[in-house]
């Protein structure tokens, strides 16, 4: 497959011209890779518009991913969600009040999104959520949540994977979206790699209108690269995905994680599925060694290892001591995120590194169950009211005013403008928070 973007910066750098453009390194520096890092000089596209270079990419990687369109960002999937949001609401949004119906356990890139474009939500909190950032939202539960909400809906926004690789039904919960005429939105930022399992597992192959994904997080991408994909019909819905995309999106973007994902199509077409295919096989087995050996492993989606244990902290200690970095550690879960770039030997040290460490692997000390606080302001509101900072103790009865959250897993423990309470002050205390931003009363 042709790789137009990478190209045409290798062949820019090569010519080691004079550069009166930005950046300011000019093509010189001490990372050693400044003559790649131009900016949108002429030939090399605006990724604004696409009608270049970049949009040949875009286009291979529209059809590697079988989608009506693929467009790419180089702002993670933080731009992709929020692009994805202002889509939806100008396509669905009625004159009548009407909300997005999502998942609880919402990447903090949605709050900030139904902020900024001032959209109602309604939150629907899984059944089986033990954590803010887990739980898989079934197509009963959506069913209720549509049936139920007190305004309208426009659209339906899950999760999926979880943080800790838990899959939804997709497939179920786009038929239920589709009996009531609304689109189903996901943020599927860890799961690009599921379009090339066998059978795929992509949200978009499962029936959602629109999928955002993290493509640096489990392809060999740089950090930032990500796409927008839309579903095949969906595209003529979508023509302004670009002014969309422009919303949330830097006027310079990075031409090195643009290359990345134009060499990323190369990657998926020569063999990517095979090499997938070879480390889920070793990731399930290296779940069975765990298992046996007596550690609690959650099931999750392919490249995914999570260890539920209340030594999560010592573990990924211990486990620093022997050059392995885990992707998240918190006083519950422990997770690995593989991908095909991933050595066999790199299972191989895990093992030997934790089974010495099986006996030590506490239970889980699961947080308070996840709950929904009285909304008394809308997002919007209480993000941009006057603020003042309590304590936690003395937060009580007091309206929450910030999304807060650590980053992974960026899934707040409290949404702005809910009334703080009791439960939502043993969460907050669980997690180590002492101080708390709430709407400053009126003097």
């Amino acid at each position: 497959m042709n790789t137009p973007i990478y190209d045409f910066v290798k062949s820019y750098a090569a010519k080691s011209g004079v550069r009166f453009h930005m950046p300011g390194h000019k093509g010189k520096g001490p990372l050693g890779i400044e003559a790649l890092d131009i900016t949108e000089v002429a030939g090399a596209d605006v990724l604004g518009e696409a009608c270049g270079i970049i949009g040949e990419s875009e286009q291979n990687a529209t059809e590697l991913f079988g989608t009506g369109r693929t467009v790419f960002l180089t702002g993670g999937s933080t731009a992709a969600i929020q692009a994805m949001l202002a889509l939806a609401m100008t396509r669905y949004r009625t004159k009548e009040k009407t909300c997005i119906l999502a998942a609880r356990n919402a990447h903090r890139a949605f709050l900030h999104g139904v902020a900024l474009l001032d959209i109602p939500v309604c939150f629907m909190l899984t059944e089986d959520a033990e954590t803010v950032y887990s739980g898989v939202v079934s197509p009963e539960e959506v069913e209720r949540a549509i049936q139920s909400a007190p305004i309208k809906p426009f659209a339906v926004y899950i999760t999926s994977p979880s943080y800790l690789g838990e899959i939804s039904d997709i497939s179920g919960i786009s038929s239920v979206c589709k009996k009531h005429g609304l689109p189903l939105l996901v943020d599927n930022a860890h799961g690009a790699y599921l379009a090339f399992l066998s059978p795929s597992l992509h949200p978009i192959h499962l029936g959602a209108t629109m999928c955002a994904d993290s493509a640096h997080k489990t392809l060999p991408v740089l950090t930032g690269g990500a796409y927008l994909h839309i579903a095949k019909g969906e595209e003529d819905n979508f023509r302004d995905v670009k002014n969309a995309v422009s919303l949330f999106s830097s006027t310079s973007p990075s031409y090195l994680t643009l290359a990345s994902l134009d060499l990323a199509n190369r990657a998926i077409v020569n063999g990517y599925a095979a090499r997938i295919a070879q480390i889920s096989e070793l990731v399930q087995k290296t779940k069975q060694v765990l298992l046996n050996a007596g550690f609690h492993v959650l099931p999750t989606e392919p490249l995914k290892i999570v260890l539920g244990s209340a030594s999560a902290p010592f573990l990924a200690d211990r486990l620093r001591g022997s050059g392995i970095e885990c992707e998240f550690e918190d006083q519950g879960h422990l997770v690995f995120m593989a991908s095909a770039e991933n050595d066999p030997s790199d299972f191989e040290k895990l093992c030997n590194a934790l089974l010495p460490l099986a006996n030590e692997a506490e239970p889980s000390k699961l947080p308070p169950k996840p709950h929904l606080g009285e909304a008394v302001l809308s997002i919007r509101e209480a993000l941009f009211a006057p603020k003042e900072h309590v304590r936690v103790e003395d937060a009580i009865g007091r309206i929450y005013a910030e999304i807060a959250a650590s980053c992974p897993p960026a899934v707040p423990i409290a949404v702005c403008g809910e009334r703080i309470d009791k439960e939502t002050v043993k969460a907050f205390l669980h997690y180590g928070i002492k101080e708390v931003a709430v709407v400053k009363n009126k003097d």
